[in-house]
């Protein structure tokens, strides 16, 4: 499907993926200052790894345009498809990931949930086993701001579907 396919049916037939506001036309000092915030938080954490949260995030707050951008990144950075399908039932799947890697995507579900209003020590405490301080607070800096984005792009509705690789890194 091109891209004016994508958006006539979209249009057409997903009126829920209409979008309804360019957020970064109409706020471009906002979106300037969360692609700074973005390549900040990147710093330190393996690119594999930082994928992983952001799709992880992404599903659960189900951003689709993130979901977009992100598989397509972890596939670039050297992900395999059957370790990002399995993601969205990590918990049962959890022989596909490091113990690391489980650590930072138990984090990412707390931070991103928060449905008792915080994280729980034992979900910190595990990541903190597995991470340095300066990791960890990358980490938890790139859950957040991944968390901003799918704001955005919920709120917003923005059309996934043609987004390449590596375009905003």
């Amino acid at each position: 499907m091109t891209t004016e396919q994508t958006a006539e049916y979209a249009n057409e037939y997903a009126p829920e993926h209409t979008p309804r506001l360019n957020w970064a036309e109409h706020a471009p000092d906002v979106y300037k200052a969360m692609l700074r915030l973005d390549a900040a938080a990147r710093k330190g954490l393996d690119p594999k790894l930082r994928e992983l949260v952001k799709v992880r995030a992404s599903q659960l707050n189900h951003c689709a345009f993130c979901l977009d951008m992100h598989t397509k990144d972890a596939l670039a950075a050297g992900e395999s498809v059957e370790r990002i399908i399995q993601l969205g039932a990590w918990e049962e799947s959890r022989h596909f990931y490091t113990e690391k890697e489980l650590a930072a995507i138990e984090l990412t579900e707390a931070v991103t949930v928060l449905t008792d209003g915080f994280v729980p020590d034992e979900v910190y405490e595990k990541a903190a086993k597995h991470f340095e301080e300066a990791e960890l607070a990358q980490l938890v800096a790139a859950i957040t701001v991944i968390n901003a984005w799918n704001r955005f792009g919920v709120t917003c509705r923005m059309v996934p579907g043609h987004y390449t690789a590596g375009q905003h890194q």
